[in-house]
């Protein structure tokens, strides 16, 4: 669990990266096209591009750390143990769902390699998008898979429902 835990934490740091540069790049588009009347052409292309990868390299993170929304309102009431099977079933389809995202994208970039599908301002490879998606994708589907088989130990509690 330690190695899922330091890649988890690895793809987020690049979601970090990737975020605070396109926030940067935003913040200097704006500033030059209202002081100088000049922007960056294709920044919001760029920004689409990175919110998508972002989003990918949070997901592991976010599943280690029980960090998807639990409704819990007709589980409350049940044993822990009975409980605990249920999350582990969540995680099991999880899992699957995870593989299935990881498929699916890869046939999605290998196809906009195949036809050169690029951004329509820019001209950035979309295929690109797809590759920083798929390991993130095959991580937490990993994540899961390890949490649906070991259970929850030794990684942090979900918030309690509010």
């Amino acid at each position: 669990m330690r190695i899922l835990d330091a890649l988890a934490r690895f793809c987020a740091i690049l979601a970090g990266v990737l975020l605070t540069g396109i926030t940067l790049m935003t913040c200097g588009s704006l500033i030059g096209r209202n002081t100088v009347g000049v922007s960056i052409v294709g920044a919001f292309e760029l920004t689409a591009v990175a919110a998508g990868a972002a989003i990918a390299l949070f997901m592991p993170l976010c599943q280690l750390r029980r960090g998807n929304i639990i409704v819990d309102f007709f589980t409350a009431g049940l044993r822990p143990s009975v409980n605990d099977k249920l999350d582990r079933f969540g995680c099991l389809l999880l899992a699957a769902i995870f593989a299935l995202l990881a498929w699916r994208t890869t046939l999605g970039g290998l196809n906009s390699y195949s036809s050169n599908s690029e951004t329509q301002i820019m001209g950035f490879p979309e295929w690109v998008v797809y590759a920083t998606m798929v390991p993130p994708f095959i991580l937490a589907g990993v994540i899961s898979l390890y949490q649906a088989v070991f259970g929850f130990g030794g990684a942090e509690e979900p918030e309690a429902a509010i």
